[in-house]
């Protein structure tokens, strides 16, 4: 009986030992939860179990915080032994008059002793002011209230605010949003133990704190019911069916109660005679009088009191798991925040700051790191994305031909032949045409060399938010980023220049002798296949038919027989004769552009053209696609792995001075520090508690 009972007292003082941190507390506690519209009768329900008048009344929201009551047994000194767990509470002597064996301890005012309960009730009225006001807005921050006594079981309640429908008065427009956020932060976590408080004389399918209860724990497993006003029901009702799980089963099942009314407690009649009515009234029922022994409020606390300490015990041991992998967890948080005071030696952190994050930006391009990503591409897998699929198949889409029209190149083969018609395929018009669509590689390849820039920059950020220690000093990070954004910008002016240059020099000489280049013999006789294919033999029909038109097809050739101009004007022979009439001896047109039919000549000489330009820029383009990411790597990427550390160091040591100045630490990581330093305080303080068990 002395362990179960000190269970509850150790879950108690793990509850105190995290209450004063002021953040969340991360470990999940074994507690009865107390919910309930606010008509339900919860207030009166706990008075009842306490023994004793101490809770705030009035109308509206009265709990407007959660009240943490930890119960806890304490033999009258001279008294044999206090209540035991089969034994029933003697109810709290004498109304609400002071005791010596009874009082009441805030944990907010550490030992002060409260005898008169109704100073309890004050306190506990001025302390949810002092953080949610005199309004009616409501606040997540318990107050503890720790009660000495030998009519109690040692038990553990948390008191939530009234389940609310509508806003009253002042109460905020979303207090119905407020409170339920509030309620099922609490009974949403695994070992909460839900007491859900139902009036008896209102439909229990339209009980709200059963609803709630419901939505986290469906199958009712961790759910306690009570059900008061049960003398307020109609003659010849009653809640038997309730008890016996067949309105809305619940494993932990139902305990009816009878607490004092509104005109009960407006004429101050004592907590000690409603229990003792509560008594007879249970024992006089005709519905209840065969059970008696499983109602009413002593039953209650009973019940109540097994049920947690069982839950105890089965959870201690992953409570035990949890605090110690809480504890490393913090101390490791509060390592990477420099310890409980902060380094102060900041010249050595800063060099082990720059020291790992150029390691950092090493392994992240060279993929070497330890926690690559399944997910994306990231760091130099990104780079190389640029080289290989953008910058690649951008080149490798560029169509010589989509700015030169076969119009272009006619002009340029005219021009190259000077005054006398060319009696060969003129070089010029290839070299021309050449150079021009080379210098249209440069715009793609300057792009590379931006995209990969902006990974360099990508990469910086991510190590910059990744790493804690910039967390911590906001400064120095601004002057990280400064001083890598700068470098990576000087190393962008010889990267540019050798680029271009690269794109520059394939466009000042061309290598028509390159092993992969046609030759122009070649490109003569593909041509010349393609505009004559060899011919099938005539059959001996066809032979005579050629024979008969002869000296009509040589007409036909002789009559189409063109000058070397012939095409350069479009329209009808008949029209182009007539021009020639009227221009005879006349001055040539103030613009001369090929136009209009091509001549056979014209036409071999054009898909020459074509031709030996496709395999030379076919050739161009190879070299880019591989020289433009080797430039890029050569004077980017490389030399931002190879001198960026130098870099850093020579900028943020080189006013010794300024460094108190990026070393400051931000407000955050001062106040985490020493969130982190209560947490871990609370955390070993619990780890020796319940090393005890």
């Amino acid at each position: 009986m002395a362990m179960d009972t000190g269970l509850i007292t150790l879950v108690n003082k793990l509850q105190d030992a995290f209450t004063n941190v002021g953040i969340q507390n991360p470990i999940d506690l074994p507690q009865i939860t107390v919910l309930g519209s606010q008509s339900s009768g919860k207030s009166s329900v706990l008075e009842n179990i306490v023994g004793r008048d101490f809770l705030p009344r009035g109308t509206g929201i009265v709990t407007r915080r959660p009240l943490v009551l930890q119960l806890i047994n304490r033999p009258a000194a001279g008294a044999k032994g206090g209540v035991q767990n089969g034994d029933t509470p003697t109810p709290g002597a004498e109304g609400n008059q002071t005791n010596p064996h009874e009082w009441g301890e805030f944990l907010h005012l550490p030992g002060e002793k409260f005898h008169d309960f109704q100073k309890i009730r004050e306190e506990i009225v001025r302390d949810t002011e002092l953080k949610t006001g005199k309004n009616a807005g409501i606040s997540p921050q318990p107050i503890n209230l720790r009660i000495y006594s030998p009519n109690v079981l040692t038990l553990t309640l948390v008191d939530l605010p009234g389940l609310t429908k509508v806003p009253v008065g002042d109460q905020p427009r979303d207090i119905e949003r407020q409170i339920r956020d509030m309620v099922l932060k609490f009974i949403s976590k695994p070992n909460a133990v839900i007491l859900a408080v139902t009036a008896a004389n209102t439909d229990l399918a339209n009980s709200d704190g059963l609803k709630m209860a419901r939505e986290v724990d469906p199958d009712g497993n961790r759910t306690v019911g009570v059900l008061t006003k049960v003398d307020l029901m109609d003659q010849g009702t009653d809640v038997v069916d309730i008890l016996a799980g067949r309105v809305i089963p619940l494993r932990l099942g139902y305990v009816p109660v009878v607490n004092r009314g509104q005109r009960d407690i407006d004429q101050k009649k004592a907590v000690s005679a409603a229990l003792e009515a509560e008594k007879s009234f249970f024992e006089n029922h005709p519905s209840y009088k065969s059970k008696a022994t499983y109602c009413g409020t002593p039953f209650l606390a009973r019940k109540l009191n097994t049920i947690l300490m069982h839950h105890i015990r089965n959870t201690l041991p992953d409570i035990k798991s949890k605090i110690g992998s809480q504890l490393a967890k913090y101390q490791q948080e509060l390592q990477s925040l420099g310890g409980p005071l902060g380094e102060a030696n900041s010249g050595n952190i800063v060099l082990t700051i720059i020291t790992e994050f150029c390691n950092e930006f090493r392994t992240v391009i060279d993929g070497n790191s330890n926690d690559l990503s399944v997910n994306e591409l990231a760091g130099g897998a990104r780079i190389s994305f640029v080289f290989h699929e953008l910058f690649a198949n951008g080149v490798k889409a560029i169509d010589p031909f989509d700015s030169v029209k076969e119009a272009d190149i006619r002009t340029i083969l005219y021009n190259s032949s000077g005054s006398s018609p060319a009696l060969f395929v003129g070089t010029t018009a290839f070299e021309v045409i050449v150079k021009q669509q080379i210098k249209r590689l440069e715009e793609p390849s300057l792009k590379c060399v931006g995209l990969v820039y902006d990974e360099l920059v990508r990469i910086l950020s991510q190590l910059l938010n990744k790493n804690q220690s910039f967390r911590r000093f906001p400064a120095l990070r601004e002057r990280f980023n400064t001083v890598v954004i700068q470098f990576f910008k000087r190393c962008l002016a010889p990267t540019t220049k050798l680029v271009t240059d690269i794109v520059a020099s394939e466009a000042c000489y061309l290598n028509t002798g390159h092993p992969d280049f046609i030759s122009g013999h070649r490109a003569m006789a593909i041509v010349n296949e393609r505009m004559h294919p060899p011919e099938k033999p005539p059959t001996d029909a066809r032979r005579k038919e050629l024979a008969i038109n002869n000296d009509k097809d040589l007409d036909v050739t002789v009559k189409n027989e063109q000058g070397f101009f012939g095409s350069f004007f479009s329209g009808s022979k008949q029209q182009q004769q007539n021009k020639a009439r009227q221009a005879l001896m006349e001055s040539p047109p103030t613009s001369l552009r090929a136009s209009g039919q091509l001549t056979d000549r014209e036409t071999m000489e054009v898909e020459v053209i074509k031709l030996l330009i496709t395999s030379y820029y076919n050739i161009t383009k190879r070299t880019v696609i591989d020289m433009i990411p080797k430039a890029t790597m050569l004077h980017l990427v490389t030399e931002a792995k190879a001198s960026l550390q130098r870099e850093l160091l020579q900028e943020l040591y080189a006013k010794p001075d300024a460094l108190s100045e990026v070393m400051r630490e931000s407000d955050h990581v001062v106040t985490r520090r020493k969130e982190c330093v209560k947490m871990i305080s609370a955390l070993e303080k619990a780890s020796e508690i319940i090393a005890t068990v």
